[in-house]
């Protein structure tokens, strides 16, 4: 099944990777494109459901200390204004759901010339709410590669240490006092030189949903941390986690999101001693990968980190762009998200598969099972970019 003219893309995010280690030009142009829309989202229902600035500020202080000074930093350049400011810091932010899928691979053979471990994550978002930066930086003490959310938070990374993380939701709905998880993140690739550090960090910083983040550092340590406001972390030795923490306790998003069939796939795949391409495909396949993007649940990217190589890979079906510390590529791709059409499908399913994506009442998600992603995702390469690798599909998989 190929792409034809009735592809219709359901939105368009411009990845651009940038480095910068001091935040310049470069973080302030993109701080300044998406403070607009992230003011009216913390804003939603008044800023008087919003905590203080003093609060904010002292909370930040209590629990992050050493990210203060480039907080005040950040807040003066991009305007030193109250909203700014307590916008910034996190702190007990409105609440936000995403999907994603977590996995640690660690090769069985360790007499392996290459990576001997590699966190794997699909990001399961909506299109129209992914900034698409990913940054090199170096802030602080050490260099940081990470994809950006909340302007200066992050959703996955890793630093020069060899510390990678990722997140995804906890599928709870309690909202409480806390941080928004990105900042967490971004705290942890600043300061963290080893996983037991980063446990540590996450085990004591409040968070003000529940989220599951993974650790895999380049010894080979690896961790799941489950955050809620509302119980103590549970710090598990797991592999897998999806969108639940131990338990389902969200039925109704845990169907809709496919979270027990991405963990059951992943599980499996891993304990079947997959190589790590082999994993690498599962996460660009279903279940595991997911095209509702209408719903706010498609596959936006996946990455591969593997800490002991100071690289990562970031994927769509048939491309992987590579990024390392040591060697960081500027450059700009446009993926569209949307849904194509297979000429023997019946009439009607034809018809609600060729939707406009303005009318995301129609329930289109057992294309899951029919479409290939790579049918309803494209690539293409805006500058740069030269270590972006085409990754063809033969039968029944890319061959990473």
């Amino acid at each position: 099944m190929l792409f034809d003219a009735a592809f219709m893309g359901i939105s368009t995010i411009h990845f651009r990777a940038l480095s910068e280690d001091a935040p310049a030009n470069k973080w302030l142009a993109r701080a300044q494109h998406f403070w607009p829309a992230y003011e009216r989202w913390y804003g939603w229902g008044g800023l008087t459901r919003r905590p203080s600035y003093l609060a904010c500020r002292r909370h930040l202080r209590a629990h992050m200390p050493e990210i203060v000074p480039m907080y005040e930093k950040l807040t003066e350049m991009l305007g030193g204004e109250d909203s700014q400011a307590r916008f910034l810091s996190m702190w007990t932010p409105p609440p936000f759901i995403a999907g994603c899928s977590q996995a640690i691979w660690q090769n069985p053979h360790s007499s392996h010339a290459g990576s001997n471990n590699a966190l794997l994550r699909n990001y399961d978002f909506s299109p129209a709410l992914l900034e698409g930066s990913l940054f090199a930086t170096k802030w602080h003490d050490q260099q940081v590669i990470a994809m950006s959310d909340c302007i200066w938070g992050v959703l996955d990374g890793m630093n020069a240490s060899g510390v990678a993380v990722s997140l995804s939701f906890g599928g709870r709905t309690v909202v409480g006092e806390g941080f928004g998880v990105p900042l967490i993140l971004r705290y942890v690739l600043e300061f963290a030189t080893s996983g037991l550090e980063a446990v540590a960090m996450l085990s004591r910083i409040p968070s003000h949903m529940s989220y599951s983040v993974t650790i895999l550092d380049k010894t080979g340590f690896h961790a799941i941390v489950h955050l809620a406001p509302d119980r103590a972390p549970q710090v598990v030795h797991e592999k897998v986690v999806t969108n639940f923490q131990g338990e389902v306790m969200w039925l109704a998003h845990a169907r809709a999101t496919r979270s027990v069939e991405r963990r059951d796939t992943l599980q499996s795949c891993l304990a079947g001693g997959a190589s790590l391409p082999e994993v690498t495909n599962a996460l660009m396949q279903p279940p595991v990968f997911q095209t509702s993007f209408h719903r706010g649940y498609g596959t936006l990217y996946g990455a591969v980190y593997l800490p002991e190589e100071n690289c990562v890979d970031y994927i769509w079906p048939s491309y992987r762009w590579r990024q390392s510390l040591d060697a960081f590529v500027e450059g700009e791709v446009k993926v569209s998200y949307g849904v194509t059409y297979l000429d023997e499908m019946p009439g009607a399913e034809k018809a609600a598969v060729t939707v406009p994506s303005s009318n995301v009442g129609v329930d289109v998600s057992w294309m899951d099972d029919v479409v290939q992603p790579h049918e309803v995702v494209r690539l293409e390469v805006m500058s740069g970019a030269e270590n972006m690798q085409f990754v063809p599909w033969e039968d029944t998989g890319y061959k990473w």
